[in-house]
């Protein structure tokens, strides 16, 4: 769907989002989405998670924009919000949400234990993790990018690589991954969380941070004036929604809530409300995989 398609629900969006905000009961934020009543087969995991009246979702509490825990001790961002309106679509209302901290390498173990019935938290799919969780999506395109301090004269990932710099990422991540992989003179310096990674930046410690531009775009306006990204993005990074292999009617019932949200303007509210009070309306929808 083209950004004219995007724009023309607008006007629709604005009017839902200021309802929604308007009928939260304040306990666990508001959510861009009605909750529904709706019937699922016996044995699903619809079914379950209406019934049991809660659900648990793995998400980033680092991560401005799409997943930061708030003073309330609730996360907030994009991410969140996803989470939000598929709960909605299974009669569970945003204060019946269970929030768990994953970061990028115990996502797939929380999943596969059950700690979670869901992950969203800037969650690239790709074939490695394929082979242990399944994923709906994707929702949303992020591309791979460098953040340096504001006065940098590093210009992009091949200056970097070029100097024999060094960069900070997650442990376990896809930008660790790809440096390693794709820049073999980048020293990489892995720490828990991203969030983990600005401390050894403000000391000079490392050259750069490297995840998604999306991410790090969060950091930049969380901390005006003190850094910068540079370059182009240089992956593609589609997020998905991880949950438990071989749950292929959970994971098809996820995918109709991403498909309908884009046309029912409520991924567009999700995203103006979070994402988007930095970031440009993407382009596109990322179109839903249903492999």
């Amino acid at each position: 769907m083209r950004r004219s398609k995007l724009m023309s629900v607008v006007a629709g969006v604005g009017l839902a989002l200021t309802l929604a905000a308007c009928g939260g009961d304040g306990d666990g934020g508001d959510s861009v989405a009605e909750v529904e009543e709706t019937e699922f087969d016996a044995g699903t995991t619809m079914a379950r998670l209406q019934e049991e009246g809660s659900i648990t979702i793995g998400t980033k509490f680092d991560q401005p924009l799409f997943g930061l825990k708030a003073p309330s001790g609730d996360p907030e961002g994009f991410d969140v919000e996803m989470g939000k309106l598929i709960a909605a679509k299974l009669g569970i209302a945003p204060g019946d949400i269970e929030w768990v901290e994953t970061v990028s390498e115990n996502r797939e173990t929380y999943i596969e234990d059950g700690r979670v019935d869901l992950v969203i938290a800037t969650y690239t799919i790709n074939d490695e993790r394929k082979q242990l969780v399944d994923f709906a999506g994707p929702y949303f395109n992020a591309g791979q990018m460098i953040m340096v301090l504001e006065g940098s004269d590093v210009e992009s990932v091949e200056d970097l690589e070029a100097r024999g710099g060094s960069v900070c990422t997650a442990r376990g991540s896809t930008p660790q991954q790809n440096i390693e992989e794709n820049y073999p003179g980048i020293t990489v310096e892995a720490a828990a969380a991203y969030g983990d990674c600005l401390e050894p930046l403000r000391n000079n410690q490392v050259d750069a941070v490297t995840t998604d531009n999306v991410i790090l775009s969060g950091y930049v306006d969380q901390n005006d004036g003190e850094f910068k990204l540079v370059g182009d993005p240089f992956t593609e990074e589609p997020y998905g929604i991880g949950l438990k292999k071989g749950d292929d009617e959970f994971r098809n019932f996820i995918n109709d809530v991403i498909e309908e949200s884009y046309e029912n303007g409520e991924w567009e509210a999700a995203w103006e409300k979070t994402a988007g009070t930095v970031l440009d309306l993407p382009e596109e929808f990322p179109t839903v995989d249903r492999y």
